[in-house]
């Protein structure tokens, strides 16, 4: 959810924040209680933070401006055929004022599959899915 000024809301952001590292210490704590690591958790707030703060690193022009909507950064209401529409969609990092566009939503699988612990803890899928392959 985007402030009045293109920028993502601080309200939320810092809401987020406080959640992500209660996460983790309560899938630490059941995962300790179970005596396995049956819990993961998905940092997508991290992974949304490195693409909206950085876009071009990603290869996005922009992270302020959706690709399709309407009003100031294209950031009101959904896509209708209303809307201003991009006319590439791959160099934007949101479709819609809600929604990350295709190739923001395959940096977040990319990072759920085989990123560090800073995007998926204890562990990523790719990880999961091999130790679950020898079992």
């Amino acid at each position: 959810m985007r402030g009045n000024n293109g920028q993502c809301s601080t309200e939320l952001q810092r809401a987020a924040g406080l959640f992500n590292p209660q996460l983790i210490q309560m899938l630490k704590g059941l995962n300790s209680e179970l005596g396995s690591d049956i819990f993961i958790a998905a940092n997508t707030q991290q992974t949304h933070y490195d693409f909206v703060s950085n876009p071009r690193a990603f290869g996005f022009v922009t992270s302020k401006i959706a690709c399709c909507g309407q009003g100031p950064y294209n950031g009101l209401g959904l896509c209708t055929v209303a809307s201003n529409l991009c006319p590439n969609r791959d160099i934007y990092a949101f479709w819609d004022a809600f929604h990350p566009s295709e190739r923001a939503n395959r940096i977040i699988v990319q990072q759920i599959t085989t990123g560090s612990t800073e995007y998926m803890y204890p562990m990523n899928l790719s990880t999961i899915m091999a130790l679950d392959s020898r079992t």
